[in-house]
């Protein structure tokens, strides 16, 4: 899985917030393209119709770990991103506990999901239990807008009503390859300290 670019450029002051500038090869969201699902928070993994894999990021300097399976390297982070056998990652133990959950849903669809839970980067999601949302079957959201502001108000109501951490636009819906970008509520929030 590629690293889905955000809509707007990072404030070179500031990287953990967005300016009002459209990021290269992301205009066709302002220019109303595609459609906005949700975006879950938690860590992304892969079913291949076979075998389950967790996404890893290594950083330039660093070797990879055994079975690592290399997608792309991120510049901006200075890191390889790939996948590694799940049972060789950390969130092992979440991922064996939502997977506990879904054996009525077997057999479950190859694709990327989203697990999510309790010991997932601190449970933003606010799940009782660990759970897997299939990438593919994310909710639609009403297509409020795509301007700037527009998408700072929607994305901090999403945030802050309804604990959703932003939105991912799909260029072409329901195409696995599709260009993708996306946005969340923190990436507007400033500290007023």
């Amino acid at each position: 899985m590629r690293k889905i670019p955000t809509l707007f450029k990072r404030d070179p002051d500031d990287l953990a917030h967005v300016l009002p500038i459209v990021t290269e090869g992301c205009e066709w969201v302002l220019a109303g393209e595609g459609a906005p699902t949700r975006k879950y928070d938690g860590t992304c993994v892969m079913f291949d119709g076979e075998n389950w894999w967790a996404r890893r990021m290594v950083p330039y300097k660093k070797d990879w770990p055994e079975q690592f399976q290399f997608v792309v390297s991120d510049d901006a982070s200075e890191k390889d991103i790939g996948w590694e056998p799940i049972q060789n990652s950390g969130f092992f133990k979440a991922f064996r506990d939502a997977i506990e959950g879904v054996h009525s849903t077997w057999p479950l669809p190859a694709g990327t999901y989203e697990l999510c839970g309790p010991k997932i980067n601190g449970n933003p999601e606010h799940l009782e239990h660990h759970k897997l949302f299939l990438h593919a079957a994310a909710s639609s959201l009403l297509d409020a807008g795509r301007a700037h502001e527009t998408l700072r108000r929607t994305c901090l109501a999403l945030l802050y009503n309804n604990h959703i951490e932003g939105i991912v636009f799909h260029r072409t819906p329901g195409d696995p390859n599709t260009q993708m970008a996306k946005i969340k509520g923190r990436d507007f929030i400033r500290d007023k300290s």
